[in-house]
């Protein structure tokens, strides 16, 4: 546990807490929407600092990352906890398990050791991910600091609804990350996520405009994004505002979590997402989860 660096005190022991969009106002006792910062006293603390529920060393392409060191190994971890629900997340088990007020569970590893890990085991870099990043903001800061210091990459894997406030504090030791982008539905988002699209817009141009390596992944989902329409508006968005040289990733759905009913995603319904990206004049498109 360590108190949290963004977020402003408010009266009758309220905090605001300005590490994501969300911008939570959490009263005494209590958490915000991530289950991992809570109030006590009227201060805001990361209860998930240090906490590590799950690291390995993945092939780079897994994050994914296609055109950032390719071919090489990258040293991954995360805590629990999330702000965002999306109902088909494959890592549900770790990035639900603090909510609402549930215990922080991992085993306690200092960024010391994450980046003395990553070395012995010949990682060129570092990915903060599985669970979102943004709120073990603390944490995956410290170590990314370190990380930078012995030379290792940093990268993020990340649903891009952290706040210009994080950003400003990453982006001097961030060198990659891979954001997932749904679409410009607001719809989408607040029913089947819990949030905006148009703060993951941003995010994307001010990551661009910074100079980081990016990679754009989009799930699929029957009945969800999956239309003609809603292909060509997020094909039209990343060529024209973020880059045509920005690869972007075409996910394949398959059922889980809170959409068991749900159909895999149609082979065919990928096609027409690769041939409306290249239309569009996107120069790297990439098919996922199809074997």
């Amino acid at each position: 546990m360590k108190e949290a660096i963004l977020y402003e005190k408010l009266e009758n022991g309220k905090v605001k807490c300005a590490v994501c969009n969300h911008r939570c106002v959490i009263g005494e006792g209590k958490r915000g929407i991530c289950g991992v910062r809570e109030n006590r006293k009227g201060v805001l603390y990361a209860l998930n600092y240090g906490m590590t529920i799950s690291a390995a060393n993945d092939p780079i392409e897994k994050k994914p990352l296609y055109h950032f060191l390719p071919g090489t190994m990258i040293y991954s971890f995360a805590t629990v906890g999330c702000n965002f629900r999306c109902s088909w997340c494959q890592n549900w088990e770790i990035s639900q398990a603090s909510k609402p007020a549930r215990p922080i569970e991992g085993t306690y590893v200092t960024p010391e050791e994450h980046v003395a890990r990553a070395i012995e085991l010949g990682c060129p870099s570092i990915a903060y991910t599985y669970s979102e990043p943004t709120i073990f903001l603390e944490y995956a800061l410290d170590t990314m600091k370190l990380a930078h210091e012995k030379g290792l990459k940093n990268v993020w894997v990340t649903n891009g609804y952290m706040s210009k406030e994080t950003l400003d504090l990453i982006i001097p030791y961030l060198d990659a990350a891979n954001v997932d982008y749904k679409g410009p539905d607001d719809g989408v988002y607040e029913k089947y996520c819990g949030g905006k699209a148009i703060h993951i817009m941003e995010n994307l141009i001010y990551l661009q405009k910074a100079g980081i390596h990016q990679e754009i992944t989009t799930l699929i989902v029957p009945g969800v994004n999956d239309k003609r329409e809603q292909l060509e508006e997020i094909a039209k968005f990343v060529a024209d505002e973020v880059g045509t040289d920005v690869p972007w990733h075409i996910s394949r759905f398959f059922p889980n979590w809170k959409m068991m009913d749900v159909p895999i995603t149609p082979l065919e319904t990928l096609k027409m997402a690769e041939k409306i990206g290249k239309e569009a004049g996107l120069k790297y498109i990439h098919i996922g989860n199809v074997w």
